[in-house]
């Protein structure tokens, strides 16, 4: 018996085949064990998983399949031909979740630090190409520390086959990226083409240029986290959509956020049995929105006693908290809904409310998802800092992405919806196929404090009791034009209906929309605003 690369070789024979048989049993134990206990325990220490009982813990159990598990890079040079582990520092394959297929892609932190070499990156770009061609969602364990310096160029070229393939799959299949680890330099790009990224507080850190970079070029000193931690990206940059403290936590929201998305954009999101009786009606819907347009309350809740048994993914939830993005079911099927926040700004539209909602448009067109949108809207946030900062620009992404969705679209108007935020916010004149209101509503360019300080401006400054003839316009502007069946009378609204009937109304009317069928123009693609 000889030996090789410190597995025994079993001479041919009679037992020659059974020989050969205990080899790969010996082999695939290798790859499996990895590097070894102490930089197993060395990763535990971080207070982070292996990438094998990552991927333990998001698929189903035992439905994982290993693909290259045997692969060894080929560089040479720098001590590299002396250390060729299997699996090259990162695990791909695919396997179940809730019983439908999803490909991975893990970074093994304790070979190479995760970095990715050319034969790390032909993996990855082998299970993308797979996951596309098979019509299933895609999710990237990410933990590894960027390019391969070793291997110089080949490196760099790994990441420009995965943006590409980044792009090719976008609208197609669900890609969600999962940072478990450190992420810098152009390696930050393939989860800010993704659909979702994940992140842990703590040990997970995404920027282009790392804290010693920042402090020599610009003289700022800040830690990894406070540049581009989890809490970071999660309420300032917004490139994070969802933060957890842990890695358990993490996962179990990855496979919850699969259940409500559909394999790929062929395919509508499964349906799951409903128990929260359709026509359930929401009374206690009289008592959280108040009738006073000043007054806020928390549209979370509203949105918390439309949808199946209370259950919402909020997405982006510490982004832009002046507009809710969030998936939910209704009648046990997948739906998208956009709705302004009256507790933070009021409710109003600006620059991060506006990007934050046309992507997730944007998604839930991509991936049949039906769009519902709640109305409380005062309008777009005045400024010049929003006026400067592109707020016309960025409120034109939100208005493209609607225009241009194809899903069933139903907007309810709850109070106000005032100006161009209430065209924007998927009026029926951009599109909506179904327009509600409560008899709480208020649709008017303005409100009426402002329009009758317009409209009769000479009269409130000639009048004897300037206020009390201003007090009086308003009444008059509200009794005109302000009054909740204005809209509907002139077919803008399709119905006023009773809040209570909210929940049974909107699934109908989802139900009848389900076949719903539009075709874009012919062309290459849009150019919507940047």
């Amino acid at each position: 018996m000889t030996v090789l690369n410190d597995i025994p070789q079993v001479a041919a024979g009679p037992s020659h085949a059974r020989g050969r048989v205990a080899e790969l049993h010996a082999v695939r134990a290798q790859a499996l064990a990895g590097p070894g206990e102490k930089a197993t325990s060395a990763q535990h220490a971080k207070g982070k998983l292996t990438a094998r009982e990552r991927i333990e813990l998001l698929l189903d159990a035992g439905s994982f399949q290993e693909v290259e598990q045997l692969r060894r890079h080929r560089a040479t040079g720098f001590g590299l031909e002396a250390k060729k582990p299997h699996t090259d520092g990162v695990i791909t394959g695919w396997g179940t979740v809730e019983g439908r297929t999803v490909f991975v892609y893990a970074h093994d932190f304790r070979i190479f630090g995760g970095a990715l070499g050319e034969a790390h990156a032909t993996k990855i770009h082998k299970i993308m190409d797979m996951a596309i061609a098979a019509g299933a969602p895609l999710v990237s364990l990410n933990d590894g520390a960027g390019a391969r310096i070793q291997e110089g160029v080949s490196a760099l070229a790994g990441y420009g086959g995965i943006f590409q393939r980044n792009t090719r799959a976008s609208g197609v299949i669900p890609q969600i990226s999962v940072m478990l680890g450190p992420c810098a330099g152009g390696a930050a790009y393939s989860p800010a083409l993704s659909d979702f990224v994940f992140m842990v507080r703590e040990t997970s850190q995404m920027f282009i240029t790392g804290p010693d970079v920042v402090k020599a070029v610009t003289g700022e000193e800040i830690t990894h986290n406070g540049l581009g931690g989890a809490d970071v990206h999660a309420e300032t940059s917004g490139v994070c959509h969802f933060a957890y403290d842990d890695e358990e936590t993490c996962l179990a929201e990855v496979r919850y956020l699969l259940s409500l998305l559909p394999q790929n954009n062929r395919e509508f999101p499964p349906r799951l049995p409903c128990t929260d009786p359709p026509a359930r009606r929401g009374e206690v819907l009289l008592d959280l929105v108040p009738a006073d347009g000043n007054r806020p309350y928390d549209m979370a809740r509203v949105i918390e006693e439309i949808v199946d048994d209370g259950e919402v993914l909020e997405v982006h939830e510490r982004w832009a908290r002046n507009i809710i993005c969030a998936l939910g079911r209704l009648d046990g099927r997948a739906v998208g809904i956009v709705a302004n926040q009256p507790q933070t700004l009021a409710g109003v539209l600006d620059i991060g409310a506006s990007e934050k909602a046309a992507r997730f448009v944007q998604m839930c067109d991509a991936f049949n998802i039906p769009l519902i949108t709640l109305l409380d809207v005062p309008g777009f946030l005045p400024g010049v800092g929003q006026e400067h900062g592109g707020i016309i620009r960025h409120g034109a992404k939100l208005l493209y992405a609607y225009c241009n969705a194809t899903v069933p679209r139903i907007s309810l108007i709850l109070r106000k919806a005032y100006g161009g935020a209430y065209i924007v916010m998927d009026s029926q004149s951009i599109g909506a196929d179904l327009t509600y209101a409560w008899p709480t509503n208020e649709i008017a360019v303005m409100g009426a404090e402002g329009a009758a300080n317009v409209i009769f401006r000479r009269q409130i400054a000639e009048a004897d009791d300037p206020e009390a003839m201003r007090a009086r316009m308003v009444k008059e502007y509200k009794s005109e034009l302000m009054h909740p069946y204005y809209a509907a009378e002139r077919g803008l609204v399709d119905d006023v209906i009773d809040p209570a009937e909210t929940r049974e109304i909107l699934i109908r009317s989802l139900a009848m929309l389900r076949t719903k069928h539009a075709d874009l123009p012919s062309r290459k693609h849009g150019n919507p605003p940047q």
